[in-house]
């Protein structure tokens, strides 16, 4: 499940999810900034930070094109290894990257991101996951080009292939995952194609499946109609069938931090 800051992170838990995704998209909107390479590399350490430290699951970070070149995403990894995160994910498009539901962009070329992939995995080796995304679906490229490319990614030192659609079927997808033969694991993120039950990617044996904008698309509904409420009927007594109580706010941090606080205690 998306996490973008303490607070989904530790509801995402509380709900049973097995780990979070730091979604750089949602990240950016609660920083009030558009996807579009905005946020800077400290911005985005500070948040995956908090996450991490909101939670006992293990995070992995879109962290997008890696901030341009391979001395930035060596940089970054590293980074995020020194704040407990498990994994990072770096997408084969070119810098700036904009978000990829919307407009084609070129990619990357497959040798130049190779070469990033291969720095990371030098610099943080075992330490941290590294997922390959690619963007051949998105910029309305071909199977071959998609294959060639996880192959290419998969030599570089990636440990998972994240691939990605913005069609409202999975059929590319699956297309790919029965092209690909399962060489590594296959992580997706069904935002547009979301009638697919999940028990045809179990059935394809992909490796995991990512929510990636639903908590943050869940907080502005909700805030948008408590807000409207409140500025219209000028009180709050209708609002309080729809918001969280006081006591299950505190439950949520002061209790649940108290409980950490004390297991990671010496005695």
């Amino acid at each position: 499940m998306e996490a973008h800051d303490g607070l989904s992170a530790a509801i995402a838990e509380r709900a049973g999810f097995k780990g979070l995704w730091a979604s750089s998209l949602s990240i950016a909107c609660s920083l009030s900034y558009r996807d579009a390479a905005e946020v800077s590399c400290s911005q985005l350490l500070r948040v995956v930070e908090r996450i991490v430290g909101s939670t006992e699951l293990p995070v992995l970070v879109d962290g997008d094109t890696g901030f341009d070149d391979f001395n930035s995403a060596r940089s970054l990894a590293r980074k995020l290894h020194q704040r407990g995160a498990a994994g990072v994910a770096l997408e084969d498009s070119c810098f700036p990257k904009m978000n990829s539901l919307f407009g084609e962009r070129p990619l990357a070329d497959i040798n130049e991101f190779s070469g990033r992939l291969r720095a990371v995995k030098d610099t943080v080796a075992d330490d941290l996951v590294l997922v390959a995304r690619i963007e051949t679906f998105i910029g309305a490229h071909g199977i071959d080009e998609t294959i060639l490319r996880a192959h290419a990614y998969a030599d570089a030192g990636a440990d998972a292939i994240l691939i990605h659609s913005r069609k409202s079927t999975a059929d590319e997808i699956l297309w790919f995952v029965h092209a690909w033969r399962n060489r590594l694991p296959v992580v997706i993120v069904p935002t547009k194609y979301d009638r697919t039950p999940l028990s045809a990617y179990r059935n394809a044996r992909i490796s995991a499946v990512i929510w990636a904008n639903h908590s943050m698309q869940a907080a502005i509904a909700a805030m948008r109609q408590v807000d409207d409420r409140i500025i219209t009927e000028e009180n709050t007594v209708n609002t309080e069938l729809d918001i969280a109580t006081l006591d299950e706010f505190f439950e949520l941090f002061m209790y649940d931090e108290l409980a950490r606080s004390e297991a990671r205690a010496p005695y």
